[in-house]
């Protein structure tokens, strides 16, 4: 009779490779998109076009933080593109009023966490699908926006203060960009430092099990659509800052691509695994191709079809590849 030899050694590289492929190959996926739309356009590795870049990218960078969390414990939130429309409306009507723009602000973050709370409620509380609940979301708050604008774009006042936020620079930054990194460490330290982070990782992998261990599973449930719709309210507040106008029309297909950078960049569709640093990379992986397509003179419609083989091939690799690479050897 053979005793348990232990746990078969590896090299400390092999082992660093294993837990990080997926950040590691999206890394590499990112740099070889920034070599080849450096030789494709002359115009690409400017200073002007990075700022740029990151102006634009900041709502999707903003919103994949919240996304990741909801992710991670299992769930999907396909709202948050309507909810960016439905602020991204709010701001203009309520500055069109004449409300200052600091209470507007914090108004329409309050609508966002309470979108987050009513749909986060019907997930942990009513034990209706996520997939359900935030595409119900995704029609109403739509709709919502359409019925307020009556369609139209509403114009913000070029001279307000609030347009700063999304013009204005720090440090010669965009403040977009700003706003962004800041989300970006805020949300790596909750998820990897706190203890909030360590709960959302064991509801992904074991929601019964993390209950077991006092886990407030519902609650921490509830949380994370939250913070979902407050990323959702910032990045509606700074497009519309940075447009200059409210529009219904705002951020079609954002929850897309939003999915698609956090999903690209590591984090699992099954729930248990995620990495703020790896949806960092997806998110402006996505924006560099659709920066770099419009550069190239290539049609902007064929940055959707781009878009769309990402999300199905991120989910292949998530479903089948790493499934398997993850899974445990059986040894006899």
């Amino acid at each position: 009779m053979s005793g348990y030899s232990g746990r078969p050694k590896t090299s400390p590289r092999a082992d660093f490779l294993a837990a990080h492929a997926q950040v590691l190959s999206i890394a590499v996926f990112f740099v070889l998109c920034l070599a080849v739309f450096s030789v494709v356009s002359d115009a690409f590795f400017s200073t002007g076009n990075f700022l740029n870049l990151l102006r634009q990218s900041a709502p999707m960078l903003i919103v994949a933080v919240a996304m990741t969390f909801v992710i991670t414990t299992g769930g999907i939130d396909l709202s948050v593109g309507s909810t960016v429309a439905l602020v991204n409306a709010l701001a203009a009507i309520l500055l069109q009023v004449g409300i200052p723009w600091s209470v507007v602000i914090l108004a329409l973050l309050c609508a966002g966490a309470a979108t987050g709370a009513v749909q986060g409620w019907f997930v942990a509380f009513e034990g209706i699908p996520a997939f359900i609940v935030t595409l119900a979301g995704l029609s109403i708050l739509r709709g919502v926006a359409l019925l307020m604008t009556q369609g139209f774009s509403i114009p913000i006042a070029p001279d307000s203060l609030f347009v700063q936020i999304g013009r204005g620079w720090l440090a010669g930054i965009p403040f977009p960009a700003v706003i962004a990194i800041i989300s970006l460490l805020a949300g790596f330290a909750a998820l990897n430092l706190m203890q909030f982070g360590r709960h959302v990782v064991a509801i992904g992998a074991n929601m019964e099990a993390a209950r077991r261990a006092g886990v407030p599973v519902k609650w921490r449930l509830i949380m994370c659509y939250v913070l979902s719709g407050i990323a959702a309210a910032v990045a509606g507040i700074v497009i519309a800052a940075r447009l200059g106008s409210g529009s219904s029309n705002a951020a079609v297909g954002f929850e897309l691509e939003v999915i698609a950078a956090v999903v690209l960049g590591g984090t699992s569709l099954m729930g248990g695994k995620g990495t703020i640093i790896g949806t960092a990379l997806g998110a402006l992986t996505i924006a560099v191709i659709g920066n770099g397509l419009i550069l190239s003179h290539v049609s902007p419609f064929f940055t959707q079809i781009v878009t769309g083989l990402i999300i199905l091939i991120a989910i292949w690799l998530n479903t089948r590849v790493f499934a398997r690479l993850a899974a445990p050897v059986r040894r006899p």
